[in-house]
């Protein structure tokens, strides 16, 4: 069959015909119906440009478009079995809505979007026309070059690192330094590490590490052994006696490791293994010289490039367009010096604005060249002029980012939480503050596969900073007196707490937020501070033991308290007398800590209303004979438990914390059981028991949470049925189940969740839901593929 035959005797008109007549008269194939007609509609320009081209396929090709018109055929056929059935015959309709769902899949597949007919096309396009050939290629190569921030190697060409890497030879190991000032180094890196040939020739024996300003150094020392011997050992005290004794023994094959942002050469030396066969690759601001076998310098952009990615980032072109000032954009961009990441978010700053503002910003940046200065100072004075034309609430959320370490993801919950709590905004504002600053390139969201989604949680997503911004948020936050800034901030883990504090703390700080970055912390290592006026507090360490700071007692206005521990262990944490007087706290998240067993004197926390418990180990803190939750947490509304993995029965003492709006229950592997007290918990609205593979069963009294409008039950792959008196969740409306394989069926009481309004699942079980749509028009059934994301194992 020839192409010009594909839609011989009109099969794809007719079949459109029909399948607008289905979608009017069938409600199960509705659906099915419309997305074929999608497809169809879709495919029928683009044929015609084939038809005309007038050039013969080849077979592989032609053999491909007779099959689709096959299948278009016996869609043809099944249309018309559906348009004939009696409506009263719910089991055929039931089958032909299975086949019509099955139809619109292959043809899905097929097409693929429907992307290789337009493969076919464009091949018939390149052949004839070459001028809009090289157009399409040169366009792409320039969006390459954006997506590589038009970087340039001093002296050397595209393969310079894969020739260099070869190169080294003998038995000790070659060390090269990426280096330069801000911007570019690391994507240059992770694209010569996606190399198809250079993979090859490690034989994917690639290990990627971000060191940073703070790192922990025996952990990271003992992930590269254990990348290089291919060992599992954990014990690094019995390891390192013999690292030096097994190397000539076990090693030899070709492997490369790469340390990302390192800053300090007492770091790098203790993470260099020069054994035979590793070849290690150093990203820096640093050479390194008397430790680097060769460096590399990434250079600014010449102005040519400077000008294609300010144009991109402010007018969204890579040119200047007529209609602007082309003058005033060259000042501009000679003002950000050839600097990728200062020309990306100064253009983002200026997109759309008017031109007197445009001026402005160039006066702004012209007056920020003071003499003397260190370039990188002065860069960030440069950058300071994209800041300051931010809203002030958005400017202060962006100063806010400094608080928390480098090089880590950021929970969004945290960060929303804050940003409530300091600047009296509720959460849609913060949301919308977010996405205005990720606009402005100011920050990168990484999203969770449901983020977004009606009940979605803000755990689920997270924020990340380039170092750049981040160092930009502490210069602007560290200027001034000390005693009278709004933070205080610690930028990276030190033994101690910083000397300039020691010596102002005879007069009181007025901070609102204290963010510190330490190692462990004795008694003995905190001295007196008073901070009246401090609202958000955040504790990052690195310690299997921690003495809380006793200036916490001195702060009476404190509503969000942040601690994060870092180490490979959980935290115990001593001097728990500082939770004795808390009265306005409304925020605790806890991670990687051992919970607390609070002092029986403690004063109820009566504003305390989010509660986060991640990676932390519970224990038996929530028994009753412990911890007497309902007292002391009077008016918690949202409970988060996620990757607590010591976790196997939820505490009957959360059941009688009756103001719980929100149970969260998340990665804890270990869970094999839910309370029959649940139902307990009447103003119960949101309950997720995501990723809790053991749990086998629900409770029958989840039945009794008349208000629960959202169920995450997916991914607990051992959950074997819902009970039978599911229907009775009248406020129902949403529940996902995907990954839910032993779930057979559904409940007969199923038909009486009026209220349900999305169903999320499998394929096997999707059939069940869509039977209800007959009972309940509005319901939307989304079927999903398998998603395995382990994403957080790399935190």
């Amino acid at each position: 069959m020839a192409v010009t035959d594909l839609f011989a005797g009109e099969i794809a008109t007719e079949l459109l015909k029909h399948l607008l007549a289905i979608a009017r008269k069938s409600a199960l194939c509705r659906a099915s119906a419309e997305e074929l007609s999608n497809h169809i509609n879709s495919l029928l320009p683009i044929i015609q440009e084939i038809k005309y081209s007038g050039v013969e396929l080849i077979q592989a090709r032609q053999s491909q478009l007779d099959q689709f018109s096959v299948l278009l055929q016996q869609g043809l056929e099944l249309s018309n079995k559906v348009l004939n059935s009696n409506r009263w015959n719910v089991y055929k309709n039931l089958q032909l809505a299975r086949k019509m769902e099955k139809l619109e899949k292959k043809v899905s597949r097929f097409v693929h979007g429907p992307m290789q007919a337009h493969i076919l096309a464009d091949v018939h396009h390149l052949r004839f026309d070459s001028a809009e050939r090289f157009d399409r290629i040169d366009g792409s190569t320039r969006q390459i070059e954006r997506q590589l921030g038009s970087l340039r190697i001093g002296g050397v060409g595209g393969g310079w690192v894969e020739e260099e890497i070869r190169r080294v030879e003998g038995l000790e190991g070659g060390l090269r330094v990426v280096w330069g000032i801000w911007g570019g180094k690391t994507t240059l890196v992770k694209q010569l590490c996606r190399d198809d040939q250079l993979k090859s020739y490690f034989n994917d024996r690639i290990l990627n590490l971000t060191v940073s300003q703070s790192p922990n150094v025996e952990e990271m020392r003992l992930r590269v052994w254990q990348f290089l011997s291919e060992t599992e050992c954990m014990d690094t005290s019995s390891e390192a006696s013999q690292w030096n004794l097994q190397s000539e023994s076990i090693f030899g094959a070709r492997a490369l490791v790469v340390l990302d942002d390192v800053w300090s050469l007492s770091v790098l030396e203790q993470l260099i293994f020069r054994v035979p066969g590793c070849k290690t690759l150093v990203v820096s601001r640093s050479k390194f010289p008397t430790v680097a076998n060769q460096t590399y310098e990434v250079e600014l952009l010449n102005h040519t490039e400077a000008m294609a990615l300010f144009c991109h980032s402010a007018l969204g072109q890579n040119s200047v367009p007529v209609s602007a000032d082309e003058r005033l954009v060259e000042q501009l961009v000679s003002e950000c010096k050839g600097l990728p990441l200062a020309l990306k978010v100064i253009g983002a700053s200026l997109r759309g604005q008017p031109q007197m503002f445009w001026i402005s910003a160039k006066n702004r940046l012209s007056r920020g060249e003071p003499i003397g200065e260190s370039h990188e100072v002065n860069l960030l004075k440069r950058m300071e002029t994209s800041i300051s034309y931010l809203p002030e609430k958005v400017r202060e959320c962006f100063l806010d980012l400094a608080c928390f370490p480098e090089d880590k993801k950021i929970p969004l919950d945290v960060l929303i939480n804050m940003w409530v709590e300091i600047h009296d905004i509720d959460e849609e504002e913060a949301f919308a503050i977010l996405i205005e600053l990720s606009e402005k390139n100011l920050l990168t969201i990484v999203k969770d596969a449901r983020a977004g989604d009606l009940y979605s949680s803000y755990y689920t997503i997270f924020v990340m900073q380039h170092d750049v911004l981040r160092d930009l948020a502490l210069h602007l936050s560290n200027t001034g007196n000390i005693n009278q800034r709004k933070r205080m901030l610690m930028p990276r883990r030190e033994a101690s707490l910083p000397k300039e504090w020691e010596r102002n703390a005879d007069q009181p700080f007025n901070a609102q937020i204290v963010s510190l970055h330490t190692g462990e912390m004795k008694e003995m290592d905190w001295f007196a501070m008073d901070f009246p006026k401090v609202e958000v507090l955040v504790l990052n360490f690195t310690s299997s033991e921690y003495f809380l700071p006793p200036f916490i007692n001195n702060m009476p206005r404190l509503r969000a308290l942040i601690l994060i521990n870092s180490s490979t262990s959980h935290a115990v944490l001593l001097n728990l007398s500082v939770f004795a007087n808390m009265p306005n706290l409304r925020s605790f998240w806890l991670e990687k800590i051992s919970v607390p067993h609070l002092p029986k004197s403690t004063i109820p926390l009566v504003k305390l209303r989010k509660m986060s418990l991640v990676l932390s180990k519970i224990d038996n803190s929530f028994d009753q004979s412990v911890m007497d939750m309902p007292r002391l947490f009077p008016h918690l509304s949202e409970l988060t438990i996620d990757h607590c993995i010591d976790l196997v029965k939820l505490p009957v003492s959360i059941c009688w914390l009756r103001s719980l709006v929100t149970l969260s229950i998340t990665n804890c592997h270990s869970l094999k059981e839910l309370p029959s007290d649940l139902g307990m918990l009447d103003s119960l609205q949101i309950l997720r028991a995501y990723a809790c593979p053991n749990l086998k069963t629900l409770p029958p009294g989840i039945c009794q949470l008349v208000w629960l409008k959202y169920l995450d039950i997916s991914q607990c792959v051992n959950l074997v049925c819902l009970s039978e008196n599911f229907g009775r969740l009248m406020s129902l409306e949403k529940v996902d189940m995907r990954e839910c394989s032993y779930i057979k069926k559904l409940p007969k009481s199923a038909v009486s969740l009026h209220s349900l309004r999305h169903v999320i699942c499998d394929e096997e079980i999707s059939w069940r839901w869509k039977e209800l749509k007959i009972a309940h028009p509005g319901l939307r059934v989304q079927v999903v593929e398998e998603c395995f994301d382990l994403d957080w194992l790399t935190d």
